[in-house]
Parts: C-alpha cells; sequence; structure tokens
C-alpha cells in the first residue's frame, strides 16, 4: 500500500475502450511522515475520490487488477481512501534491546 494525496483531476478526450468510464486523478505520493515523495502521478480512481484527499494506491499489475477490465493498461490506481494515520516510529532497537542480557 502506498499512501497519496489527490492533487488535481486529468481530463482526456481519448481513452481506450477498458478505461472510457473511469476517472483519471493526478496523485502526489507520500512518505510515511506524510511528506512529497517522487513526482505526481496519473492513476484510475476505483474509489470516488476527490481533490484533497488522502489515498492509497497501487502499481503495475496490481492497479489493473483492481478495474471492472483486468486487462486494462494501466501504471497505478487508486484503491481507497484513508480516514486517519498512524504512525509510531520507534526506530532500530541496538542488540542489547534485543538480546537482553541476564
Amino acid at each position: 500500500m502506498k499512501l497519496a494525496k489527490v492533487i488535481g483531476t486529468v481530463v482526456a478526450t481519448q481513452k481506450i475502450e477498458t478505461v472510457r468510464n473511469l476517472k483519471i486523478l493526478m496523485i502526489q505520493p507520500l512518505d510515511e511522515q506524510l511528506k512529497n515523495s517522487g513526482g505526481p502521478v496519473a492513476a484510475i480512481d476505483t474509489v470516488q475520490a476527490g481533490t484533497g484527499d488522502l489515498v492509497y494506491y497501487t502499481l503495475s499489475r496490481e492497479a489493473s487488477l483492481a478495474l471492472p477490465q483486468p486487462f486494462a493498461p494501466v501504471d497505478a490506481a487508486i484503491t481507497g481512501i484513508v480516514d486517519q494515520v498512524n504512525v509510531e516510529d520507534r526506530g532500530i532497537a541496538g542488540k542489547d534491546a534485543i538480546f537482553e542480557k541476564d
């Protein structure tokens, strides 16, 4: 699962038949701290997300499996809208914490 924020919509005057009735959104990938991570991506919307929504998405073959026609040539698909994010960062434990000494 990858997180992103919807930053806009894409208008396409021509689409192939397998994605003709599907909306395309521009998403900005985010890291675990909800900061930008890489450049924007165009993704097929399968959950009726809107601009400003926090979403999760899939890439590659998994993206096409989220669509009504599983052989559609897409690279990214939005598969859910995020309600809440909880991040717990304990850092990397040292070997002393892992292997307690008696």
